[in-house]
């Protein structure tokens, strides 16, 4: 079986845990994790511009499909048995509008969200730019 990529900010503290959890819970390797900072990442999806990618997680499934933010995550939840508990949440007709919403927030918030905890001074330098006032 082909694994799906999942592209995600590696400079991120808190992208880089979530991708911790999802590496627990993927016990069938059903997913390859390849941080949006890979140079190969630019010549293999060069539909993907860095303000995309930076926005928001992306998984590109077998076929070549690109599912993005909200729907990568309600991609994964069809793929990965652990989380199939979630999937009918995200697959309530009209709501899809609602789940993006969601996650455009913790999106443009997760370098001040991890900033408690991290490391490497990556997250105060994104912090400003990506909070902005909610739309």
């Amino acid at each position: 079986m082909i694994p799906s990529t999942v592209l995600y900010d590696g400079q991120c503290n808190f992208c880089v845990s979530q991708i911790a959890h999802l590496r627990r819970i993927d016990t069938r390797g059903r997913l390859r994790f390849v941080s949006l900072h890979e140079p190969s990442v630019a010549i293999d999806y060069p539909d993907l511009s860095r303000e995309q990618l930076m926005e928001q997680m992306w998984v590109i499934d077998p076929q070549g499909g690109r599912h993005g933010g909200a729907y990568a995550l309600r991609y994964l939840s069809r793929i990965l048995p652990l989380l199939w508990p979630i999937a009918p949440l995200l697959h309530v007709p009209g709501m899809m509008p609602v789940w993006s919403w969601i996650y455009q927030q913790v999106a443009r918030r997760r370098y001040a969200i991890a900033g408690k905890n991290c490391e490497n001074g990556t997250c105060s330098l994104h912090a400003a730019k990506s909070a902005g006032p909610i739309k």
